[in-house]
């Protein structure tokens, strides 16, 4: 690696690579000590590497299928941005809905502040009204 552009993104090609082989253990090794979340629809920041091991839990236990396709990646200094593609089959309980077998998919944007060669900061934005749109259960009469 020669540029602090290649490292940044060769380290986040390796977090989604180990988020979809399951291995949390070492995607938390990839976080800051202090890491910060910033979530949609949380008012204030999140901190702690286990707050990203929870979430990415509760990811992979309603979707052990999970497939990452990252579209797009790009470095500028210390942050990375990416445009994911993620799809999966709802085989656990997500959001309190029971597993449904569907087919998922949607779409992320998300942006990492980096720091020390590790992630300390992301602002992530998937489309959670698509996915949930998907795995809910119809409405009507």
């Amino acid at each position: 690696m020669n540029t602090a552009t290649e490292k940044n993104l060769a380290l986040l090609r390796t977090a989604y690579q180990r988020l979809q082989s399951g291995d949390l253990d070492a995607c938390v090794e990839l976080l800051t000590e202090n890491f910060v979340a910033n979530l949609p629809g949380t008012p204030d920041p999140l901190h702690g590497r286990e707050i990203w091991r929870l979430g990415a839990q509760a990811m992979l236990e309603g979707f052990p299928d999970l497939q990452i396709n990252v579209e797009d990646m790009f470095s500028v200094r210390d942050k990375v941005a990416v445009r994911v593609h993620f799809r999966g089959t709802h085989q656990g309980t997500f959001q309190g809905i029971a597993a449904t077998h569907r087919p998922v998919s949607f779409h992320s944007i998300e942006l990492y502040r980096l720091e020390d060669d590790r992630i300390a900061e992301e602002w992530v934005a998937p489309d959670m009204i698509s996915l949930m749109q998907q795995i809910s259960p119809p409405s009507g009469p």
